[in-house]
């Protein structure tokens, strides 16, 4: 099956990126490897930063499913990579977890904007989700996850996801959430979800931040943003749906946008009648 291996009742594949320093100021490609139902396509680059868009080739992942997302950033390289519509984790003929790992290597002076579509866990599957990020002490981030329980008008699957962040060698970020049929119980109370069915995540770091941490703050009723230890910031936010939910981080990116303008005056530049820090005006 094309690369494609058959995992039990499921599918195991791989898709690898490896992004490096062209010597000419872009970035090049050496490695753009495809697998399957993961299919990866370069698309048009800005400047020097290249950009690569992740095609699902088939539906899934499905019960029993095992998809990997490896991408490694060198020296001086800068990659976008995105999506071209939402992931939807569905039950597949066998009762098996699906699982999805996202594997992110960024070199010391090298940068990764990491901005997939939605995950949308259907009603009847499971997925367990890892995102897994390892940097250099000057490794540039952006990162952003969205993730929607259930499709319109229907209870959602069981998804498990996981966060970890280490920045030369110093885990900054480990954290998991469980939602959905066998969760732990309190999952959609008060102090997790509060009954939203959308729940987001924008994750960014920055060597500045090392020096300049972000101020904790709340951002409206459905988001905050808080310093982690370490030149990183993390906004988690909730909302009723997907397109709230874009709209509270977008919103969240403003906010700390205009926030850091008021702390650091060089390097800033305008922004329709707002003034931002370089940092926050890049657009998922």
């Amino acid at each position: 099956m094309d690369g494609v291996t058959a995992f039990g009742a499921g599918v195991r594949a791989t898709a690898r990126i490896v992004a490096r320093d062209d010597g000419r100021g872009g970035t090049a490609l050496p490695v753009l490897e495809s697998d399957g139902p993961l299919a990866l396509r370069r698309t048009r680059g800005n400047g020097t930063e290249t950009r690569v868009v992740l095609v699902g080739a088939m539906s899934g992942p499905l019960g029993g499913d095992h998809f990997t997302v490896e991408a490694d950033i060198r020296e001086g390289a800068r990659l976008r990579l995105g999506s071209a519509a939402a992931t939807i984790a569905l039950p597949g003929q066998t009762k098996g977890e699906a699982r999805y790992d996202v594997r992110l290597t960024v070199a010391d002076g090298g940068e990764l904007h990491w901005l997939p579509e939605q995950l949308i866990s259907a009603g009847g599957s499971d997925l367990y989700v890892t995102t897994r990020i390892d940097l250099g002490a000057t490794s540039r981030l952006v990162l952003r996850e969205e993730q929607v329980l259930g499709r319109a008008g229907e209870e959602p699957g069981r998804l498990s996801s996981r966060l970890v962040l280490r920045v030369a060698g110093r885990t900054v970020l480990d954290q998991e959430l469980t939602c959905g049929p066998g969760a732990p119980g309190g999952w959609d109370g008060p102090a997790v979800l509060a009954g939203h069915r959308a729940v987001g995540q924008l994750l960014v770091v920055r060597p500045e931040f090392a020096d300049q941490p972000v101020t904790a703050q709340v951002l409206g009723e459905g988001a905050a943003v808080v310093p982690l230890a370490g030149p990183a910031a993390l906004v988690t936010a909730v909302a009723p749906d997907a397109l709230l939910l874009r709209r509270v981080l977008d919103e969240a990116l403003a906010t700390l946008s205009a926030s850091s303008a008021q702390r650091t005056t060089p390097s800033v530049y305008r922004i329709g009648k707002e003034e931002a820090h370089p940092l926050f005006t890049e657009s998922p």
